[in-house]
């Protein structure tokens, strides 16, 4: 897939007239769910070292293609990778945060948290059979809510994103119909709505479309100031999404005992947990073609671990636990080697 668009937060770009050339940029790209903060981790990582990190929000499916072609220097995904395809393109997976994704809509009358949804409702309004929004499966769940007799207008990611893996893993957790009808994984396909690229164009729709109902990650919904809906979780509790309800959704996650990571914290139970929360996840190559580029990143990984927690938090993204970054410590040290063997991380003293 061609990469129609590239987003680079100012600043983010190191000029080359005031830094050394041996201070290359570093290259990465995919997941637009985590680019606001890594936007805003570059800027500032940029000011205080002058090393531009270059990364180009393209979904998750085209970052992993790149990485796997050994077009970057690392990619973000939203879809954690089986250990076979690790294996495959000897690849290293670890996690940098956990957010939330949120069902955002633009209906007449409807104020944030004003809505109440649950997770077979939500399936049957993207699977096409709730139409209007005065619908009598939404007016049980919101019997104090006025809704109007608008009709619904789904609004999907037309790219393969990783924030559609989040959404639809959730929607199949919770709705045999979506199982067997559409399925999860990055790039799906719809049987209503219409398509939009990226986390910050599925927000664009939603808010120009009247009677819109799409789904991003929670920074754009904020950024966007777009109107979500409340989820009845696991348990039966409906509950905003705040860093609160992301945060309890994954406290008690295996992180360690996870192949990969790869955790999905998609449908986890506790009374207040959002029940659509996710990890995003860094692909690096174990043996890089450019030893200097890839040690550059994970100097970069490591400062946003010690100093990106305050900003990542500002953003309502869920920093990982101290234990889960010095598992990771350990993994890079261990596996990531220049060709001479001679490993590219050195552990904190």
């Amino acid at each position: 897939m061609k990469i129609l668009h590239k987003l680079v937060a100012a600043g983010v770009v190191a000029a080359a007239a005031t830094v050394p050339a041996m201070a290359a940029d570093i290259a990465g790209a995919g997941s637009t769910f985590a680019y606001p903060i890594y936007s805003k981790w570059a800027e500032a990582y940029k000011k205080e070292t002058g090393i531009g990190v270059n990364y180009q929000a393209i979904g998750s499916s085209d970052g992993i293609t790149q990485i796997q072609n050994k077009e970057v220097t690392f990619a973000a995904s939203d879809m954690p990778l089986s250990v076979a395809d690790l294996e495959m393109d000897a690849l290293l997976q670890f996690p940098m945060l956990t957010a939330g994704v949120v069902p955002v809509v633009n209906v007449d009358g409807i104020r944030p948290s004003d809505l109440v949804l649950d997770g077979p409702t939500l399936a049957k309004i993207f699977l096409g059979e709730i139409k209007s929004w005065n619908d009598a499966a939404l007016r049980k769940l919101n019997p104090g809510v006025k809704l109007p007799s608008q009709a619904i207008r789904v609004v999907h990611r037309s790219d393969g994103s990783g924030t559609t893996f989040v959404f639809t893993d959730y929607l199949g957790k919770v709705s045999a119909d979506w199982r067997s009808k559409v399925g999860s994984t990055t790039a799906v396909e719809w049987l209503v709505g219409v398509g939009a690229r990226g986390n910050e164009g599925a927000a664009g729709s939603v808010a120009r479309i009247k009677g819109a109902i799409g789904y991003v990650e929670y920074a754009y919904a904020k950024q966007n100031k777009l109107n979500y809906a409340r989820l009845m979780n696991k348990v039966g509790k409906a509950v905003a999404p705040t860093i609160e309800s992301f945060s309890a959704a994954a406290a008690n996650a295996n992180w360690e005992g996870t192949p990969g990571f790869g955790v999905i914290l998609t449908n986890e139970a506790g009374a207040a947990s959002w029940p659509i929360a996710g990890a995003t996840f860094i692909l690096i190559h174990k043996q890089p073609g450019d030893p200097a580029a890839v040690g550059a990143a994970l100097k970069f990984f490591n400062w946003a671990y010690a100093k990106g927690g305050q900003m990542a938090q500002e953003l309502d993204y869920v920093p990982m636990p101290p234990g889960v970054v010095s598992a990771v410590q350990r993994l890079w040290a261990a596996q990531i080697k220049d060709a001479s063997g001679k490993p590219l991380f050195a552990l904190p003293k």
